[in-house]
């Protein structure tokens, strides 16, 4: 597709920022940035499914910082290295020493390659192993189709490693091309554009030319149709869904067109959505151009889309504007989930829209009491460890929450403009929470002096848990269902003179999130034989209830939750069942369901919910 002015201009910005970008210190990568940048990277890859590995090589531009290095250190895991080759001035190749270093558990094998003179592009031969943390391996009869096996990439955070050797670092962007083969029955698709996948031969191209991080680097293959939603916006998915989430999604193109009118032009030419199978471990990966997005959330009445809005949100604060360290991860969550449900509302209205606020302000108070101290502040320590485990409520509501403050001292009209020039001033740029303090201080609390001060910015960046100021979104919705449930909870209603014919699944949500932990079982054999809740076909009511129902000792929902515990791999809707399961006496019955549920996993949820059985 043609770019347009503005996107053309914004993408010369990301590869002309590569070097200034290289200056933010990160400790989870390898790589030599003050040294060496790679800005453009070439993939050739044949997709092996029977051997469960990535094979071929990757080519690296590099463009040289310091005159007198002749090292570029890649991070990489679990990968087989075959041989290195480099291109000199003169258009030569050569064969170049190299070592790979034995593997860092989070970190990685770092690999160092050695050249006699600076080269103008590395090519590395290798490939990946079926253990790769970032890919999954599907069988055909762990899909949908039940036809053809099925691959997937997950980068995020630091795993673009274990399928390219990278720096690995959401400090620096590059620019990406690729060649994939596959068997000529599949699809193979990528974060970049895909008008070359739509003839299903085998062989694919692939083009990005807006400069991101390593970590949005995404490939996905399998019995994959194709079907536009609009002309922006088209699903990428195995038959058996593919218009049941056309039908689901076809506001895509009105979530584009007013986060166009609020933030600026969508900078990303298309937005085209790939659905994965059930065990992608989240709810969606904001992939450009094309965001992987999980079968839970087709729900079939558009109740759970605001996970659409969130991936599309990312178009800006994510992928546009980046964060330079995994410690800054708020800089990216806490402003998509701040646009995402700006989107929501224009697209659904304010009702809808404050009461996702609220149900999320209310997991993230629930989760505040359970995580250590020094991780509920904004700007994480990591301190050496995985960054995964900066991914909790915290940066994505605690830092929408603090913009939503901001929102409300300063008015929606003034920080509309401060949004706006943020993401313009940082498009295609990485940037530190440090950096974006200064931002902050100048273009909006220095330009509207009295109304916020730099220290209680800080107090919400810097500090452990929620100011005692923190707004606290309230829905009158919500207030009604409160007032039903208490008047059933006193006795003074039954179940079935409960108004809930026309409550949304927000309502039930808050319904049954604030209900006791500790409801007799006839109270709980009411509610399922009014509601029947244990066999709710929508993934987010059934964790709830589920989770309701592990805690009060409920004991009929055991065959319904095996099939959802084995039966889908979303981490958000399996790992706290686990644990509660564990908390409450069901250890033994929780393993075995584990261990029938574990091969269809993915290995960051394999990871996750080993530790809990550990």
């Amino acid at each position: 597709m043609k770019l347009s002015a503005l996107t053309f201009g914004l993408a010369i910005a990301g590869l002309s920022h590569t070097v200034m970008a290289a200056k933010a210190v990160d400790e989870h990568t390898y790589s030599n940035l003050d040294d060496v940048i790679s800005t453009h990277l070439h993939l050739d890859l044949d997709i092996d499914f029977e051997d469960k590995q990535l094979e071929g090589f990757v080519e690296h531009t590099l463009q040289w910082q310091n005159k007198q290095a002749r090292t570029l250190v890649l991070d990489t895991r679990d990968l087989e290295i075959d041989r290195v080759m480099y291109q000199s001035n003169n258009g030569q190749w050569h064969r170049a020493n190299f070592n790979l270093a034995p593997r860092n558990g989070v970190k990685g094998a770092k690999l160092t390659i050695h050249f006699k003179q600076q080269a103008t592009k590395a090519r590395i031969y290798y490939n990946s192993l079926p253990q790769a943390s970032g890919l999954q391996w599907l069988t055909p009869v762990q899909t949908a189709s039940k036809t053809h096996p099925f691959m997937y990439s997950q980068s995020q955070a630091i795993h673009a490693r274990s399928w390219i050797p990278v720096q690995d670092t959401p400090a620096m962007r590059t620019t990406y091309s690729a060649r994939i083969q596959t068997p000529k029955d599949v699809r193979a698709v990528m974060s970049a554009d895909n008008s070359e996948a739509f003839v299903k031969d085998g062989d694919y191209w692939f083009d990005m030319p807006q400069a991101i991080p390593p970590y949005l680097i995404a490939i996905g293959a399998g019995n994959l149709e194709y079907k536009e939603m609009s002309h922006q916006t088209a699903i990428f998915a195995e038959p058996q869904i593919l218009e049941a989430s056309v039908a689901e999604f076809n506001d895509t193109q009105a979530m584009i067109d007013k986060t166009n009118a609020m933030y600026g032009e969508y900078a990303w030419g298309r937005y085209d959505l790939l659905m994965l199978p059930p065990s992608f471990p989240f709810g969606g990966m904001e992939n450009p151009r094309l965001s992987f997005i999980t079968p839970t959330v087709v729900a079939g009445d558009k109740s759970l889309v605001n996970l659409i809005a969130h991936e599309l949100a990312h178009s800006w604060s994510g992928n546009l504007v980046t964060n330079a360290t995994w410690e800054d991860l708020w800089l990216n969550e806490g402003f998509t989930s701040y646009v995402e449900n700006r989107i929501m509302e224009e697209v659904f209205g304010r009702e809808r829209a404050v009461m996702e606020q609220a149900l999320d302000a209310a997991g993230l108070r629930a989760q505040l009491n359970n995580i250590p101290e020094p991780d509920t502040r904004l700007n994480l320590k990591l301190n050496g460890r995985d960054p995964d485990d900066a991914f909790s409520k915290v940066p994505y509501i605690k830092g929408q929450l603090f913009l939503i403050y901001l929102e409300e001292k300063f008015g929606r009209e003034k920080f509309d403009i401060f949004v706006k020039g943020y993401f313009d001033a940082y498009a295609f740029k990485s940037l530190t929470t440090a950096e974006f303090v200064k931002y902050l201080d100048k273009h909006l609390l220095q330009k509207h002096p009295g109304i916020v001060s730099l220290d209680k910015a800080k107090e919400w960046i810097y500090q452990p848990g929620l100011p005692a100021d923190a707004p606290t979104p309230t829905s009158d919705a919500f207030n009604q269902v409160d007032a039903q449930t208490t008047a059933w909870l006193n006795g003074t209603k039954q179940l079935n003179t409960l108004p809930t014919k026309n409550w949304t699944v927000h309502e039930w949500l808050h319904f049954l999130n604030n209900l006791p932990r500790d409801l007799s079982i006839e109270n709980m054999s009411a509610l399922d034989k009014a509601f029947n809740l244990t066999n709710s076909t929508n993934a987010e009511l059934a964790f709830a209830w589920y989770m309701l129902a592990v805690g009060n000792g409920y004991q009929d929902i055991y065959p319904a939750l095996d099939k959802h515990l084995t039966g889908i791999g979303r981490r958000k809707l399996i790992v706290p069942l686990y644990k509660a399961l564990v908390q409450h006496g069901k250890r033994d019955w929780a393993y075995r369901v584990y261990q029938n549920a574990r091969p269809g996993y993915h290995p960051l949820a394999q990871g996750t919910v080993d530790a809990i059985f550990q």
